[in-house]
């Protein structure tokens, strides 16, 4: 699966989601893109885009066409905090369906 890492979140956590092609928004070149327009670049490109803007959902039109979106819920996007909800999102990526909006934990 490939994965979109929201800007937000510590990229060293790509390397907690081993098994899957994983880029964050800074490495495709789209930092400082707005949320909707990084829901657009991102159709057709990944799987499933990752975040920890739990406000997403209310600012853009979800459920996004062709793209799943991860919402994670953590005390913090710093690694130490992000890194107990990798697996259960390593568990949910396999169920997936495109244009759904799953919240983690």
């Amino acid at each position: 699966m490939t994965l979109l890492l929201d800007e937000c979140i510590d990229q060293r956590f790509a390397g907690e989601l081993a098994g899957h092609e994983v880029k964050t928004v800074p490495q495709m070149g789209w930092a400082g893109k707005k949320n909707g327009e990084l829901i657009r670049l991102a159709q057709g490109r990944f799987d499933a885009f990752v975040t920890v803007d739990r406000n997403l959902s209310s600012q853009q039109n979800l459920p996004a066409p062709g793209l799943a979106v991860v919402v994670l819920i953590a005390p913090s996007n710093r690694l130490m905090d992000l890194r107990p909800l990798a697996a259960e999102l390593l568990e949910k990526l396999a169920g997936l369906q495109p244009g759904s909006v799953t919240t983690i934990p």
